[in-house]
């Protein structure tokens, strides 16, 4: 949701910190909040001015009209205001339809003042600029301020001047207030733009001869604008309407759709409720409550919510856990009903979706059959198939009543078996699976023959239309005109006209964004279609040098260029007229200015979500400057069958075909939502001979082209005999399109229905899951809507469920009126599976390249050997618990734990005259980086050097385990001329011991279980050192025989897996890993030091030459 009202508090700090304006604005931070848990004591410390004004206490819950209902107590001392609170804190309250508790308020300064010293202003946000509402009459008694007060309005990126405020709006202000008003009028304007308000309204703004002051107000800020105003703004709380609780489960899912590249949304309306949902979708989910509130539902509706944008396994099982979590706290008399719905999805892989819906039904199995929950699944998409197969197993096991649908069922079918409207069918039909469209039975690599080359209706061009209805008693003409009148007039400079045709068989489009997936999608949508060329020409991407990106055009692989600049692709491709952006919501503004900077352009498809209103109204005012259509934000795009579709609209290529979207058809869609496009993609193909055009404007509150814009196109184009428009709650867009069917511009059949009649329904105000879709005023609502359409002589279903009716019924009569001719259906054509899609399907199978068992990242939570990466903090395993998981696969024991490090630890460094620090140095003052100077010093361990862990402990366990004598080793070692790998050392003696050797001894002689195979060593030492006192036993030797030690007694290795992981090496990686430590230190002091090029002395270098050479 972008526009979301904020606290009065709130809008007051921000309007007290930022104004800049002449006109003394009094009172600036005099406020105080209070609640329950308020202490008065430090309230009055903090806010000395309670103690010395008189004041005014009101709730501060986006309660509109608070004077009206006595909600306001005014000209009280802080004893009055106590008083008065007692009345009124924690106590419940009705305001309209809504019942809500009473919990905060605001106490500020009374301000004496007569009633001509009030004044209202308001300033809001439309498509084509910014609204400033001025009235010389404020206060309590306002009334109508829409028809009462004088507006101005200001166009996109355009300025307010003082000037302007006084002679359109202050007509009936006295002269000497005038001055004070419009500096501030003014200075307002600029907050509410650089703050990214939509909307702001003070009633009443009191001008006193002392200067300003705003008693109350009301605001909305461009949430998504956070990225912009982060600064300013800080962090924002956004208080729920009244009427409904603020739950910490929304905040909750509030917090996971923050971390997401996904939509995850929770509204709690009834938490007592027995219907609950969880649908896919910020289109479909609106249709899903309203089919509920529609079939009786209403007050047993529990949650509005969605989950959309290809959420991951991991976050899609947070959500649902969340869900049943909620719905399996009280019990019901009649149980409860789960609906997981969803339209057909564009990309979203419904498999991985649905395995982590499983999992949280899983681990809630109990809780739902004692809550008896009856669980409706109804899904579409990618994988979907899988999905639903994986739902109803799950339902099998876990004996919970799971009844799965795919495609086949209307989408909002299982909303009447859930409440027991319509029967659930046993066996209900199943769709053709994946595969079946997929898998290319043909030996032939040839692009396949063209299947379709005309709409079904192009053989007749004839306009002979079945007329719409007559216009029936409704919204009179007037009504429909005060709707529509601040749309009309207000556009400034020269616009030009835009292309009624935006894509055609020969298209070619720059991909913005390194989105090879939906590039994958274009090229084979334009392969099945029997197009000549690929769609997509290029691609841009800021973030690599140019090159070139392999993708696959039918069973052949070609090479796509891809451009660091966009100028560059322009240059090179003077063939593109589309740019499709997949730029995010932070850069999308910028890249899509860009684009409209070179004329070849025409059409702009910006698929990003959570764009600012201010910078979409901006590209869209440039865009009609400049007659370029756009496409979105927040949108999948469009489709044109048989000549070119968006990125990921329309789904796979299984979707493709089953709604034959392959060749074109004779009737064009246009809707907000891109899941829903889908649907009716899937609506239309079932009802009627096929889509001709379908396009997603997209769900925010400003779309870059209208419904109208398209409806109009669609008018004008003659292979489109029908218009179907899936319109949508909040906004007035839909009444253009009465206008146009009453005036006559309008003259093919339209069949139109707004999802969101389910809100006038709901006691407090949803934000559903689109930004755009919230009514602001009773002619937003999609009821209205719906009335006034059917009144202007629309096709108007009586619900969502009975839409593909009206479409089938309005087709047949063109069929029956000659109007449409349809064509033989002619089977489409193949086009090969992508081996990772076939494998994803179950299709095939393939070894892996690679075996792992020790770490796996693929979740949410990185996991090594099994135990969550948050438990090894948890449980503070340290870095020799770390090694264990990763080396042994085992958790060790504490004490195993501390050995490992203290092994690191003696193991770091021994100076740098050794043969590693050596190599390290003299790399690192060769101007060699880190990693080659570490390897340098590494590929010189051996077992002259460091190696000799792994020796000294297969040397010493073989003797050991063959009952040798020490004696006896010794000898046999001599005799076979070996040396004894952990014997000896070039420094240290038996007089000069070691301390690093006896610091581990002491650990491991007080800490291990048995130590037998270090006291055979140190039997050993005894007999070498009676012959050389340098024949001890080093730090290595002492290593390996207690590694062995550890691994064969602390009780989590059998003996064969202990003499297994000596044999493989892994003594000789705890040298390793210890001294990469100091070997890394060598290299950084060098580099601190700066130390030059290393050279070797000559005196230090004995030259052995042949005599007849020497000097």
């Amino acid at each position: 949701m972008s526009a979301k009202a904020i606290s009065e508090q709130t809008g007051k700090e921000f309007l007290y910190k930022y104004i800049s304006s002449s006109a003394a604005v009094q009172n600036r931070f005099y406020y105080a909040s209070v609640n329950a848990e308020t202490d008065w004591d430090r309230l009055t410390q903090d806010h000395p001015w309670l103690l010395t004004h008189r004041l005014v206490v009101k709730p501060d819950q986006l309660i509109k009209r608070r004077g009206k209902l006595g909600l306001v107590g005014i000209n009280l001392d802080l004893q009055g205001v106590k008083d008065w609170l007692k009345g009124h804190l924690m106590k419940e309250t009705t305001v309209g339809k809504a019942k809500g508790v009473l919990k905060n308020f605001l106490i500020e300064p009374f301000v004496p003042h007569k009633q001509e010293e009030e004044f209202y202003v308001c300033i809001y946000a439309t498509r084509e600029g910014d609204f400033v509402l001025f009235h010389h009459e404020g206060g309590v008694e306002v009334g109508d301020v829409d028809a009462k007060a004088q507006r101005l309005m200001v166009g996109v990126d355009e300025k307010l001047t003082e000037d302007q405020v006084k002679e359109q709006l202050l007509t009936h202000v006295p002269d000497d207030k005038k001055g004070v008003l419009s500096s501030f009028i003014v200075a307002l304007f600029n907050l509410y733009g650089d703050l990214y308000f939509t909307y702001l309204e003070i009633n009443p703004l009191v001008v006193t001869q002392d200067g300003v002051y705003v008693l109350d107000m009301a605001a909305k800020i461009d949430a998504t604008a956070d990225f912009i105003c982060k600064a300013k703004w800080g962090n924002v709380e956004f208080p729920p309407p009244f009427g409904r609780e603020a739950y910490p489960e929304e905040a909750y899912i509030a917090d996971l759709d923050a971390k997401s590249g996904a939509s995850l949304k929770l509204t709690l309306l009834n938490p007592q409720g027995r219907i609950w949902t969880m649908v896919a979708g910020g289109g479909a989910s609106v249709v899903y409550s309203d089919t509920i509130c529609d079939l009786g539902g209403v007050d047993e509706l529990a949650n509005y919510g969605e989950y959309s944008g290809a959420p991951s396994e991991q976050q899609t099982y947070d959500y649902a856990k969340t869900i049943l979590s909620l719905m399996t706290r009280e019990k019901h008399p009649e149980g409860k009903v789960l609906i997981i719905g969803g339209s057909i999805a564009n990309f979203t892989n419904v498999a991985a979706t649905f395995k982590g819906i499983v999992r949280a039904i899983k681990d809630y199995q109990g809780p739902l059959k004692e809550h008896e929950v009856s669980i409706f699944v109804r899904r579409g998409g990618p994988n979907y198939q899988e999905g639903l197969r994986v739902m109803g197993e799950v339902g099998k096991t876990t004996g919970i009543p799971i009844h799965v649908f795919g495609t086949e069922t209307h989408m909002t079918a299982i909303v009447g078996m859930a409440l027991g409207h319509r029967p659930i069918p046993h066996q209900p039909p199943t769709a053709a699976h994946t595969a079946n469209f997929l898998l290319n039975t043909s030996s032939s690599a040839a692009t396949p023959a063209t299947s379709r080359t005309a709409s079904f209706s192009e053989a007749k061009t004839t306009n002979d239309v079945t007329p719409p209805k007559k216009s029936k008693a409704g919204l009179p003409p007037d009504s429909l005109h005060s709707i529509l009148w601040p749309l009309k007039n207000v556009v400034t400079g020269d616009c030009k006209a835009k292309a009624t045709t935006l894509f055609s068989k020969h298209t070619k489009a720059i991909v913005w964004g390194m989105q090879t997936r939906a590039v994958q999608g274009m090229l084979d949508f334009d392969y099945v279609c029997s197009r000549d060329q690929p769609s997509v020409a290029a691609m841009v991407y800021p973030f690599t040098g140019d090159h070139k990106q392999k993708f696959y055009w039918g069973h052949k692989e070609i090479l796509l260029p891809v451009f660091k600049n966009m100028a560059d692709a322009m240059k090179k491709h003077p063939e593109v007229d589309v740019v499709i952006s997949f730029a995010s919501l932070r850069s999308a503004f910028d890249s899509t200015l860009e684009a409209m900077q070179y004329p070849q352009i025409h059409t702009i498809a910006i698929i990003a979500e959570g764009i600012p209103e201010a910078q979409t109204r901006k590209l869209i005012k440039i865009a009609d400057e400049k007659g370029i259509t756009i496409i979105g934000p927040a949108t999948v795009g469009g489709i044109k069958p048989g000549c070119f579709k968006i990125g990921n609209t329309g789904g796979m290529l299984d979707n493709i075909l089953a709604s034959k979207l392959y060749r074109p058809g004779s009737v064009a869609y246009v809707s907000r939502s891109g899941g829903m496009s889908n649907e009716l993609n899937n609506i239309i193909s079932r009802t009627t001979d096929g889509v001709y055009e379908g396009v997603a404007i997209g769900g925010d509150r400003y779309p870059g082209s209208t419904f109208m814009d398209h409806v109009l196109r669609y008018q004008d184009t003659p292979g489109i005999q029908m218009i179907v428009v899936l319109g949508e709650i909040g906004g007035t867009e839909e009444y253009k399109i009465c206008q146009g069917v009453k005036e006559g511009s309008i003259t093919k059949p339209v069949v139109c229905w707004c999802i969101g009649t389910c809100a006038t329904m709901f006691a407090s105000e949803v934000q559903f899951g689109h930004a755009g879709a919230c009514a602001n005023q009773a002619s937003e609502t999609a009821v209205a809507k719906n009335q006034a359409l059917r009144d202007a002589g629309v096709y108007v279903p009586k619900s969502f469920d009975e839409l593909g009716d009206v479409i089938k019924t309005v087709y047949d009569e063109l069929v029956a009126s000659g109007t449409i001719i349809p064509a033989k259906e002619v089977p489409p054509p193949t086009v090969p599976m992508d081996y990772s899609w076939a494998r994803e399907l179950g299709l095939i199978r393939k070894p892996a390249s690679f075996m792992t068992s020790i770490c796996d990242e693929r979740g949410q939570e990185l996991i090594y050997a099994g135990m969550p990466i948050t438990e090894v903090f948890k449980e503070e395993m340290g870095l020799g618990g770390v090694l264990g998981l990763l080396w042994f696969q085992r958790r060790l024991p504490r004490y195993a734990c501390q050995f490992i490090e203290m092994c690191l630890m003696v193991t770091a460094d021994h100076g740098p005259a050794v043969s590693g620090a050596h190599n390290t140095i003299v790399c690192a003052r060769a101007g060699k980086d880190l990693i080659s100077s570490l390897t340098s010093g590494l590929l010189t361990i051996g077992d002259r050097f460091g190696g000799a862990l792994d020796a000294a402990a297969k040397q010493f366990s073989k003797a050991f385990d063959s009952g040798t004598l020490p004696m006896e080793f010794v000898n046999k070692m001599k005799k076979e001329g070996k040396l004894i790998m952990g014997i000896g050392h070039r420094v240290k003696s038996i007089n000069n011991p070691d301390m690093r050797v006896q610091i581990l001894k002491d650990f491991v002689k007080q800490h291990f279980p048995s130590t037998h195979l270090l006291d055979y060593a140190l039997d050993v030492e005894k007999i070498t050192t009676s012959k050389k006192p340098n024949l001890i036993l080093n730090v290595d030797g002492l290593i390996g025989v207690s590694f062995v030690d550890l691994l064969r007694t602390c009780g989590g290795f059998t003996r064969d897996e202990a003499d297994e992981f000596v044999e493989i090496g892994a003594l000789n990686g705890i040298f390793v890993l210890g001294r990469s430590m100091g070997f890394i230190g060598h290299y950084l002091d060098q580099k601190r030091l700066k130390q030059g090029l290393y050279r070797h002395p000559w005196d230090d270098i004995s030259y052995v030459l042949p005599e007849h050479m020497s000097m």
